[in-house]
């Protein structure tokens, strides 16, 4: 078991700097070998940024994880979500949040175990004082690995600045310890005419175009630009999100974007500049990313009004200075701007007011400031006869909210006594249902949504399913493992039992999924049969336990 002879690992410094060399440097390394990367800070993500920098282990777990600078251990925790964590808060005015570890080292190993069990409970969060686990620079503090929501080994390093609570770039800290000579590359462009404003080659849809298109690229009225570009590093195949962007048309610079910090509350921020994988050069009138800087007055807009060639010129940086350059013409040529007119005003979300909408069996509301731009919702509700309520589709796309928004749908009809085997919906473009949540109250149900999609309300009353994984070999490997899946709503609990005693299970690697319990002799004694009840539950209070005997 890991975690035994984590017991005995000493907490020693194995990385020592000279006085001249600390001050030098803010942090030294938390590894003694090369740094290369799968991940940078600010990636695009689906609803947010990527928080930290992702250091690559060289595909292995259990590599020894150092300590920054002077500080102490302020936060320890097991989540789902990033597995094994460990905040550090250093005198230096910064906290790092060390994730997908694969373990502590030391009394705090221990002490994490120890609560486990008291409560009975996989994830568990304790926050010591800052006496109780002082660190140094160069100190070993966990082992790297890849737990939580994890797709590989690496360590995810968060850097939080203490005075404002902003997640910063970590990446200049590291600056003389990383080799990085390769500029960001640009792979297209697209084109935003705006709704009623705008048209591009005769559109005013958005549109995609090659870094040298063939055809000449025409446009007239008020248009936003974006761009899709990575940022790379030689030695390594992955690709990197860009630091900086700046657009100049005509020489003139319209917009800057530097990707260096962020608050928790400007994460979904993210939804308004990107579109897909194209960052846009100007900003939404709801967007208050604060790393978004527009200097033509127009939020970065571009309003073309004359039969010209208009020149775009992008320079693209990434944090250690290596920068490139892109050029793209536009043809200014004027052509009619279609006027959109007819759509209904109850279908028109306004981005700076309280919304409502109001319809048989829904009631949606969404606060002001929740939408980035005005929504013009294409709404439709339909059902078959079966149903237990109407599907409400919002909108034909899903429109993204900044926060959690009020929806009540009623039911149409009431198949099981139950209450809480009912749920909220969603419904993907494929007409397949996924879990959202919600509670019944007076036959109708209430959720909190963050998108303008589709929904309805559906009924579980399956339980999950719990399938051993190689049961035979559980005494010889000393590990008891399970699958559990459920078709409708998702894993909400689960617990074992080994002969009467609570069993720590747990879920180390969330995207695989498995439950897992490493027998420990100081919980279930060595050598004889014994009697295990697993018991997991769904998110509509579905149950299924099993028993099973093994022999340890």
């Amino acid at each position: 078991m890991i975690n035994k002879l984590l017991r005995l690992m000493p907490v020693c410094a194995l990385f020592l700097l000279t006085d001249a060399q600390a001050q030098d440097r803010t942090f030294v390394p938390p590894f003694d070998f090369p740094l290369t990367f799968s991940g940078n800070f600010g990636e695009i993500r689906a609803n947010h940024f990527h928080g930290g920098l992702d250091f690559k282990t060289g595909g292995a777990t259990g590599k020894p994880v150092r300590a920054l600078a002077e500080g102490h251990v302020s936060r320890i925790r097991v989540t789902h979500g990033s597995g094994y964590v460990l905040h550090v808060t250093y005198d230096n005015g910064y906290t790092t949040i060390n994730r997908h570890l694969s373990a502590f080292v030391g009394e705090m190993a221990r002490r994490v175990e120890a609560l486990q069990y008291a409560e009975e409970s996989w994830e568990v969060d304790l926050t010591p004082t800052p006496d109780e686990y002082p660190v140094h620079a160069g100190q070993v503090i966990a082992l790297s690995g890849n737990t939580g929501y994890s797709f590989g080994p690496h360590l995810h390093l968060d850097l939080i600045e203490d005075k404002t609570g902003d997640s910063v770039d970590p990446l200049p800290f590291f600056r003389t310890y990383v080799k990085d000579r390769t500029a960001p590359r640009a792979q297209g462009i697209m084109l935003f005419p705006q709704r009623g404003q705008g048209v591009v080659n005769g559109s005013q849809k958005p549109q995609a175009f090659p870094l040298h298109p063939q055809k000449e690229v025409t446009a007239w009225g008020l248009v936003g630009i974006g761009i899709r570009a990575y940022d790379y590093m030689e030695g390594v195949s992955n690709r990197y999100g860009v630091r900086s962007v700046v657009l100049e048309v005509d020489s003139q610079e319209v917009f800057r974007s530097e990707v260096d910090r962020f608050s928790d509350d400007e994460n979904r921020y993210i939804n308004s500049w990107t579109y897909g994988q194209y960052m846009k050069s100007f900003i939404d009138p709801g967007n208050r990313l604060r790393m978004l800087h527009a200097s033509n007055g127009r939020r970065g807009l571009v309003l073309i009004d004359e039969e010209r060639p208009y020149r775009f010129t992008y320079r693209l940086s990434d944090a250690l200075g290596n920068t490139s350059t892109v050029r793209f013409t536009v043809q200014g040529k004027r052509m009619p701007v279609p006027h959109q007119t007819g759509h209904r005003e109850k279908y028109t979300f306004r981005w700076n007011r309280v919304n409502v909408l109001q319809e048989p069996g829904l009631l949606l509301v969404v606060p002001r400031d929740m939408l980035y731009e005005d929504a013009y919702l294409n709404y439709e509700a339909y059902a078959d006869s079966g149903d237990i309520a109407l599907t409400y589709r919002l909108n034909d796309t899903s429109i993204p909210l900044h926060g959690w928004c009020q929806m009540s749908i009623r039911l149409r009809r009431e198949p099981v006594a139950d209450t809480t085997k009912y749920y909220v919906a969603g419904v993907n473009r494929r007409g397949r249902k996924y879990y959202v949540g919600g509670r019944y109250e007076q036959g109708a149900m209430k959720v909190r949504i963050r998108e303008l999609g589709t929904y309805t309300v559906a009924v579980d009353t399956v339980p999950p399913r719990l399938t051993p994984v190689s049961p035979k070999a559980w005494g010889r490997n000393g590990r008891i493992v399970f699958k559990a899946t459920d078709r409708e709503t998702g894993i909400r609990s689960y617990r074992g039992a080994i002969d009467g005693k609570y069993a720590l299970f747990g879920k180390p690697n969330s995207i695989q999924g498995n439950l897992v319990c490493v027998l420990d002799p100081e919980h279930v004694k060595k050598g004889g049969t014994h009697r295990l009840e697993m018991t997991v539950e769904d998110n509509c209070g579905n149950r299924t336990t099993e028993y099973y005997d093994f022999t340890w």
